[in-house]
């Protein structure tokens, strides 16, 4: 992981650390959001993994969507479209 990426993870470690057991685990989506940003920052890099991760968390409302959804590349048979 890039030192940016590195600096991009902190909130999000704190989030995990502080106030996810108090906000509780209600998440739409399969991974969770901060599980998501960890995972985008970590395959690739701070920018596009940032990219990934605003789009994701930004789609997290009542019209959004919700179910599995993978980062890019991490499950090949749910990124293979037939």
């Amino acid at each position: 992981m890039s030192p940016l990426a590195h600096i991009l993870a902190l909130p999000v470690r704190a989030y995990r650390l502080l106030l996810s057991p108090w906000v509780g685990h209600s998440c739409r989506y399969q991974p969770t959001c901060s599980a998501y940003t960890l995972e985008a920052l970590e395959r690739h890099g701070a920018f596009k993994g940032g990219y990934l991760s605003a789009k994701r968390i930004l789609s997290c409302h009542p019209m959004g969507g919700s179910g599995y959804d993978p980062v890019p590349g991490a499950d090949p048979e749910h990124d293979h479209k037939p």
